[in-house]
């Protein structure tokens, strides 16, 4: 696994969610319906607020991608609402060398989410789909139906998707409120 300096370059590389739509703002027009979509509940931003230890978070991501059109409005929602969480987004196309080295079933996958802790120790990686969307991929194309391309992604997905993706935030922020290391210097 890559050490805390290349994770701490990378993140530092990335663009807040705000600043890489404006940076692809061609290429992420798209993504509009997703971006309205993406709504964090208001106890999901209790939940959220609630968090004490920095993350470090980096999403490897393709504007072209349609999983990222879907998926990460959902991670610049849970970043917008939780203050102590450093999100960054790298397109995958110009960071090849960092893509080639976090492949997942040998493939370079987007959107692939990193989780440092606050000095960049690797905590977490999930790559390209949440549990909650590959269900429901595998019921569309694995049963008798074959969705259109186009087609639009159901409400409950939406929701159990950004689910599985607030809940990973939340397994790492109590591995880092857990951590004896952390605990130790932060004395608490």
């Amino acid at each position: 696994m890559l050490d805390s300096n290349t994770w701490k370059s990378a993140h530092t590389a990335g663009l807040t969610w705000d600043n890489y739509l404006s940076a692809n703002s061609d290429r992420t027009a798209g993504w509009k319906a997703h971006i309205a979509a993406s709504v964090v509940t208001a106890e999901q931003r209790t939940l959220l607020a609630s968090f004490t230890r920095r993350m470090n978070v980096l999403v490897l991501t393709g504007a072209w991608c349609g999983d990222c059109a879907v998926q990460c409005p959902m991670l610049g929602a849970i970043a917008a609402a939780c203050p102590v969480t450093d999100v960054r987004f790298l397109e995958q196309a110009d960071h090849k060398d960092l893509a080639d080295q976090l492949r997942i079933n040998g493939g370079t996958r987007v959107p692939t989410v990193v989780w440092c802790s606050e000095d960049f120790q690797f905590c977490s990686m999930m790559g390209d789909r949440t549990l909650a969307r590959y269900r429901a991929i595998a019921a569309r194309q694995l049963g008798a139906s074959c969705p259109l391309p186009w087609a639009t992604v159901a409400a409950d997905e939406i929701g159990a998707t950004l689910q599985d993706w607030l809940e990973e935030f939340e397994r790492v922020h109590l591995m880092l409120r857990t951590s004896p290391r952390l605990r130790q210097l932060h004395g608490d």
